[in-house]
């Protein structure tokens, strides 16, 4: 996996220097000592070329970051005091989102009070509130992320933070598929492909029956015996139907060629349609093999949503399509549910893939991917149209261990989500304020990270209730 590229900024006053060169050297040590822990959590850092304290320097370094295409945010870290107006056009000039790293080498500093022997080390902090100064004046968006890295928890947000800027950086260039057109009448999510590009930058590719037909045609028999056995060495294969089985399977490799060859980020089905676009069975085992190569996904003509599960997939890879789908009033749980698409990587057991009767188009019967979403902790994360932009609405939940492996729902996609509020308070929040009846939910404790990303994003960011 290609690792996240980040800029690496250092702020320090050319005054320091002409009274004693060596006053900047305990803290370039430290700062990189920073920078290895950073590079340690799986991330690629690229510092500016020189400790910057002036206006010439801190331009040149504007350009190296802007010059990179691959880095998704610039860090700064205040060495010491610096006069803010010496980098403020670098800052106004980056093309990437700022983030503020406030921290300094010393834990403690009381006990040094009687000497002078620690304070150059660590007086960074008011350069930090002159520089945020000048940012918010600019409305220059930034992050902040603050406290000593060893008590605190500031690395990990710093490392959210980063992973939030990478997932606004995916969305902003996303290339989306839609195979089967928007459902009819479902207007929730729906945008035009012009508005979804205008306002989010993401493109829409569409599916032809022309390319449907191309593809199919370059799948061979070879090819469906290996994504066959792929399917029997990892997931639980119950199926009859041999046929349809084989031919479920040239459907998804159809798609997967489309998609490689359109360099598409995630793909959206609408299954009353697949047909129309030239499929000759609905691939729903294809579509959560998407998510599990880490690409986004989303049902029924929703390329909004493909888009966001995209981004988020990128930068968090436990991320999934889902649906809420029915109350539990009475355990205060929801059913999480759909037609036959998850990210199998997040199932509580081997997924089973089974026969599915199929009548919502000419496709007939296919087959379907069914398993339970594991137990624990999870944001659920909405982007919602509004009447002036978007809001994303996150939600701190606990997927809870009450799947069953018989019954109703064990031949298709299911998971048990607990909100934090009851249940009424939980859906009368969520849908005023307009969350769309289509999410991504992301695994772990990742909610500041992922507001991060929809501040980075410019949508207005909407939480309900307090931590699962």
């Amino acid at each position: 996996m290609k690792k996240i590229k980040v800029g690496y900024l250092p702020l320090y006053i050319k005054l320091y220097d002409d009274s004693n060169e060596k006053w900047r050297d305990p803290v370039v040590l430290y700062m990189n000592k920073l920078i290895g822990m950073i590079e340690d959590r799986g991330f690629e850092v690229v510092p500016a070329d020189e400790v910057c304290r002036i206006k010439p320097e801190f331009d040149r370094a504007a350009a190296k970051f802007n010059s990179d295409p691959e880095i998704c945010a610039v860090i700064t870290q205040h060495l010491a005091y610096s006069p803010s107006l010496e980098a403020a056009d670098a800052l106004k000039s980056l093309l990437t989102p700022i983030i503020v790293f406030d921290t300094t080498p010393d834990l403690e500093l009381l006990r040094f009070a009687e000497t002078e022997d620690r304070i150059m080390d660590n007086h960074g902090i008011h350069g930090v509130q002159d520089m945020c100064n000048i940012l918010k004046r600019n409305r220059i968006r930034y992050e902040l992320c603050v406290g000593h890295v060893d008590n605190s928890p500031v690395l990990d947000e710093l490392c959210g933070k980063i992973r939030a800027a990478y997932a606004a950086k995916t969305f902003r260039s996303a290339r989306i598929g839609m195979v089967g057109g928007e459902f009819e009448g479902m207007g929730d999510f729906r945008i035009s492909d012009e508005e979804y590009e205008k306002a989010i930058g993401a493109k829409t590719v569409r599916m032809t029956a022309a390319d449907a037909e191309k593809y199919l045609s370059e799948v061979t028999d070879a090819e469906i015996d290996a994504d066959i056995e792929y399917d029997r060495e990892h997931y639980d294969v119950r199926v009859k139907n041999e046929e349809n089985y084989r031919l479920a399977a040239k459907t998804g490799l159809a798609v997967r060629k489309w998609m490689e060859a359109e360099r598409l980020d995630g793909v959206t089905v609408n299954f009353l349609h697949a047909d129309e676009s030239g499929l000759p069975k609905m691939p729903f085992v294809e579509c959560c093999k998407v998510m599990e190569r880490g690409l986004g996904y989303a049902g029924e003509g929703d390329n909004l949503t493909a888009g966001l599960v995209a981004s988020l997939l990128r930068a968090f890879p436990d991320t999934t399509f889902c649906e809420m789908f029915c109350p539990d009033w009475a355990e205060n749980v929801i059913l999480l549910s759909h037609m036959g698409e998850m990210n199998p990587r997040l199932s509580a057991w081997a997924p089973t893939i089974v026969d599915s009767e199929f009548n919502y188009n000419s496709c007939g019967d296919t087959v379907a991917l069914g398993g339970c979403f594991r137990k624990g902790d999870a944001v659920l994360v909405n982007l919602a149209p509004t009447e002036d932009g978007f809001s994303l609405i996150l939600s701190e939940v606990r997927i809870e261990d009450l799947g069953s492996r018989t019954g109703a729902y064990s031949a298709g996609v299911q998971g048990w989500m607990r909100p934090t509020l009851p249940l009424p308070e939980f859906l009368k929040e969520y849908s005023l304020a307009g969350g769309t009846h289509h999410s991504a939910m992301v695994y772990g404790n990742d909610a500041d990270a992922i507001a991060a990303f929809g501040r980075i994003m410019g949508f207005k960011v909407v939480t309900i209730g307090g931590k699962a």
